[in-house]
């Protein structure tokens, strides 16, 4: 089969690799983006039914394109998240082809650029970007053995409450996931147990304007880096229900039993931290720090917004956290299913390149890697805190276009004009 040459090539057809189309695309850089599966396929098929962006339309979507039916301050549906990609795709005519899954990057001997072996061939390419996002491989903690009377799912297997075995259901993370699943559980009328760890918790809006705009105002969403000690913090918010504020103690209010961090499995009963009423304060804290900063801007720059007092309200202790549950034996509470909602890792390990640091990481810097010719877009904080955002992987892959462009414009450089003899023209 005749090897296809091409300038730059994109793994993943998500998000990230649109973005990159497009803005290769203005550039005049020749590319094509492999995608194993279709365009944007993780938001159709790997996550709950009835999840919706966790931002508002005017705010979670590439600047050349609005959502179509939804209002500016709708919480677009998944599906329609993944019909705006593809119909960004189309109206970029990004070079996308599906189906294609890449099984292997490695450098060229003794020559500038990469061998690309696919399901569908095999591809030269001068420069690659890593495209593919941070959500890759599902990561469930070795805690409960695998065979214990329990069913265990990732929440990216989770797609509605009449999925599960009747009985109750213990969620093991707080972030907006893990939530809104417990929720949604609740709701249908199932006992849930959420497992609560350390957390921001932002307000979904303060004084009439949505947190994505304070973050914005207040330059937090161009944080170079995140605050030491947060790597394993999760954001707790919901765009669920036109958008709402999670409040751990309404929650409790209205049946849900939290508990703390799970740690440990031992004869059927899963054993919790002791840092319930820490984290679930936590999160209080950070709620009020936002509330402050937005106050003091509007104060400083005299803004005519309405007053928002309930946003300070803060309910009663439950007893759940008055008397927090150090273990809970799944079988007695009639637990039938454990849903970790713990996030993902990353499986790189078809780039075979020079790209990586000691921890099997991708090392670069603003998504340019340590291995010349090679990219890496969509990951947490590449840039800034937005970066994993739809708007901030579109930022991020305008950057590296141009330094793509910038270092072709380099490798195309013929040096000074020669005469024949060799001497430099006009010399």
């Amino acid at each position: 089969m005749a090897i296809e040459k091409v300038e730059t090539l994109v793994v993943g057809g998500g998000q990230a690799g649109v973005a990159m189309c497009e803005h290769l695309g203005k550039l005049g850089i020749s590319h094509v983006a492999l995608e194993r599966s279709r365009i944007a396929e993780r938001w159709r098929s790997e996550r709950w039914d009835s999840l919706v962006a966790n931002g508002p339309a005017w705010h979670d979507r590439f600047p050349g394109l609005d959502f179509k039916g939804f209002d500016q301050d709708d919480f677009v549906p998944k599906d329609s998240v993944a019909d705006y990609f593809e119909d960004y795709a189309k109206m970029i005519d990004a070079p996308i082809r599906c189906g294609v899954d890449v099984k292997e990057v490695r450098k060229k001997d003794g020559a500038p650029g990469f061998i690309v072996e696919t399901s569908d061939g095999t591809y030269e390419a001068n420069t690659v970007v890593a495209a593919t996002g941070p959500f890759q491989t599902p990561v469930i903690p070795p805690v409960i053995p695998a065979e214990a009377s329990v069913t265990q799912m990732h929440s990216s297997a989770y797609r509605n409450p009449d999925q599960l075995e009747d009985g109750a259901v213990l969620v093991v993370g707080a972030g907006s996931s893990g939530v809104q699943i417990a929720e949604e559980l609740m709701k249908a009328g199932r006992k849930v147990y959420l497992s609560v760890g350390p957390h921001d918790r932002p307000p979904r809006s303060y004084r009439g304007r949505d947190f994505v705009w304070w973050l914005g105002v207040l330059g937090l969403w161009d944080a170079p880096a995140m605050e030491p000690g947060k790597e394993h913090v999760t954001i707790a918010v919901s765009g669920a229900d036109g958008g709402k504020t999670i409040d751990f103690r309404d929650l409790a209010a209205r049946g849900m039993t939290l508990v703390g961090r799970t740690n440990s499995y031992t004869d059927g009963k899963v054993l919790f931290g002791t840092d319930l009423v820490a984290n679930v304060d936590g999160g209080d804290d950070n709620l009020r720090s936002l509330l402050d900063a937005a106050d003091a801007y509007i104060a400083r720059n005299g803004l005519d917004l309405p007053d928002d007092p309930a946003a300070r309200l803060k309910r009663p202790d439950p007893e759940c956290m008055i008397n927090p549950l150090s273990e809970l034996d799944l079988a007695a509470a009639g637990v039938k299913t454990v849903i970790w909602s713990t996030g993902f890792g990353q499986d790189y390990s078809w780039l075979k390149v020079d790209a990586f640091d000691d921890n099997g990481k991708p090392a670069h810097q603003r998504g340019v890697s340590t291995e010349q010719g090679v990219y890496f877009l969509g990951l947490p904080w590449l840039s800034r805190r937005g970066s994993t955002f739809i708007w901030g992987v579109w930022h991020n892959a305008k950057y590296i276009a141009d330094h793509i462009a910038t270092r072709r414009s380099y490798a195309e450089y013929e040096g000074p004009e020669a005469d024949h003899s060799g001497a430099v023209a006009n010399a």
